[in-house]
């Protein structure tokens, strides 16, 4: 899957994703093909970390 480049919106398609699909960022990454890793490291740069407990950036 193809994330967004600007990280306002990849913010956003990340955070519906897991508010209306996956139960964790762990689960939307396997489902995605997704390295983790750097979808954290591109949403902190922006700003934004995971709350796990939320299950969304903030």
């Amino acid at each position: 899957m193809k994330l967004p480049e600007d990280p306002f919106i990849l913010l956003s398609v990340v955070n519906t994703r897991l508010r209306d699909f996956y139960p964790s960022l762990d689960e939307l990454c396997a489902a995605c093909g997704v390295d983790r890793a750097a979808l954290e490291r591109k949403l902190a740069d922006a700003g934004f970390e995971y709350d796990a407990g939320t299950n969304r950036f903030r």
